[in-house]
């Protein structure tokens, strides 16, 4: 946690503000700092930073992950990575990284800092760090000249022990920082105060406020946008593997992108809208081999913690050869995103995202156009299953929830003008879209373990698994159709034309 401090402020005795715990000896280091980023300073309006520390080498840090409920909001928690290099430019392991927000750019020097750091470790009775209190005067440099100087207190917590651990060693060093005379808590990083106004301005696509009459176009603009930021977000998590909802956010992102753009299709001009969409698919194919893999194994995994004990050894064994595969599908998503052919489609949503080319009709009221196009999903799904015979095969249940998800999608992006009613309708599809969902996973999990190549034990526990999701398939089918009554008597006419 980061607090603001005057001139006059001294750092205080910490001893005995935390039971067990002891005050190392004091450092003072001066620390010599060059932060890197775009020309129009992406990395930090994403909430990420990149610099070179004399001594220290190259530290990447991604952007700072929403605050638990619950969790005080000026608490940092950020992926830190390290890299080796020299100084004179950003080493290529760390460009690969923030690759989705450079793409065609480069990283120059935007910032540079001289810090004296005066440094109190706190230890606990085995010597171990257990958190460290730094004092910073920081001077901003301009060439030779300073052009600017601040300082600020740092409060760390180790972290060995979790976030909660580590709220509890953080607060009652801050309360005694607070009594002291430090200020308020300020979670601003050095560099952003550094590079001024510009380092906060929203990142490069982000949705904008809309207007009470707003036109299509605008609300077009916004829901593209709204993807196409969390397309950008995940980039950098699925690279690193540093969140294993990443690869799936991302999917969901390019899925919504290619939704959206079919529903609203008629304001928009063909001949952009089909390549886009055909470049998304291209995206959403290679980060789902991946995601549907790593869904089937978590399930698989949970399945077989059930079997008796004398078969989970070989159930582990089974599953190894799903853990290899999708390491391998991995290392071709990695090679996919390094391609120039995705460099090219993260310009082309971005420049969607900012400009979508919408036709002479995107100008009229979103409130007079959209809702109308958010029916026609759902017509499409409703015909679907008026059409289904009593006992629908596997294929055309998956189909059922493929438009499902159209349909929320489609309901989700209009809500901005139909209102709570679209909101409402959205999350019943979404239902229908997740019984299925499980119907869809078992019918795959069956279909990997029968096309597993083994035998003796491990095919014996194949066996197994597949009685199990037999089960879990049989609940689903049997569950679907009241959950799609319940959506089918939604209160259409209240957001629908």
């Amino acid at each position: 946690m980061k607090l603001g401090a005057g001139p006059a402020f001294h750092l205080p005795d910490l001893s005995g503000v935390i039971d067990g715990v002891a005050v190392g000896p004091s450092e003072t280091v001066r620390l010599e700092t060059v932060y890197y980023d775009t020309p129009d300073l992406r990395l930090a309006r994403w909430g990420v930073s990149l610099r070179h520390r004399a001594g220290e080498g190259w530290t990447l840090k991604l952007a700072t992950p929403p605050s638990a409920p619950g969790r005080p909001s000026a608490l940092l928690e950020r992926a830190e990575l390290t890299f080796e290099g020299g100084s004179k430019k950003p080493p290529a392991a760390a460009l690969e990284v923030v690759r989705a927000y450079v793409r065609r750019t480069e990283l120059v020097p935007v910032a540079r800092l001289s810090t004296v750091r005066r440094r109190v470790r706190l230890v606990d009775g085995k010597g171990a760090r257990v958190a460290e209190v730094v004092d910073d005067e920081v001077s901003v440099r301009d060439g030779r000249r300073v052009a600017a100087r601040f300082r600020e207190i740092e409060v760390e917590a180790a972290g060995q022990n979790g976030a909660d651990s580590a709220d509890e060693i953080i607060a009652p060093l801050v309360t005694r920082l607070r009594g002291a005379g430090a200020g308020a808590p300020d979670p601003t990083p050095k560099h952003i105060r550094a590079l001024g106004p510009r380092a906060i301005e929203p990142p490069e696509v982000a949705p904008t406020p809309l207007l009470p009459n707003a036109p299509a176009k605008d609300v077009i603009r916004n829901a593209l946008a709204e993807s196409v930021g969390a397309v950008l977000h995940n980039d950098p998590l699925v690279r690193t593997g540093r969140d294993p909802e990443a690869v799936h956010q991302a999917r969901v992102a390019t899925r919504k992108l290619r939704s959206n753009l079919r529903t609203f299709g008629p304001l928009l001009d063909v001949e952009w809208t089909e390549p886009l969409r055909s470049e998304l698919g291209w995206l959403a194919t290679s980060l789902g081999a991946v995601r549907d893999r790593e869904v089937l194994l978590e399930r698989l995994r949970d399945r077989a913690r059930s079997l008796p004990a004398s078969d989970l050894r070989s159930a582990t064994s089974l599953l190894q050869l799903l853990a290899t595969e999708i390491d391998g599908l991995r290392n071709q998503l990695a090679v996919d995103l390094d391609s120039q052919r995705y460099i090219d489609v993260l310009e082309n949503l971005v420049a969607a995202a900012h400009s979508p080319a919408t036709l002479p009709d995107g100008d009229q009221p979103a409130s007079a156009v959209l809702p109308a196009l958010a029916t026609t999903p759902w017509r499409r799904l409703r015909s679907a299953v008026r059409q289904l015979p009593e006992t629908p095969t596997d294929p055309e249940l998956h189909r059922i929830r493929i438009l499902a998800k159209r349909t929320r999608y489609a309901a989700e992006a209009v809500v901005p003008v139909a209102g709570p009613g679209a909101e409402a309708f959205a999350k019943a599809a979404a239902k229908l879209q997740t019984i299925l969902g499980e119907h869809q996973d078992s019918v795959t999990a069956q279909a990997w373990l029968r096309a597993a190549k083994v035998s003796g034990r491990r095919a014996f526990v194949a066996g197994e698994l597949i009685a199990l999701e037999g089960i879990a398939a049989a609940a689903a089918r049997a569950k679907w159709r009241k959950v799609w009554n319940s959506l089918d008597r939604k209160r259409l006419r209240d957001w629908m034309p």
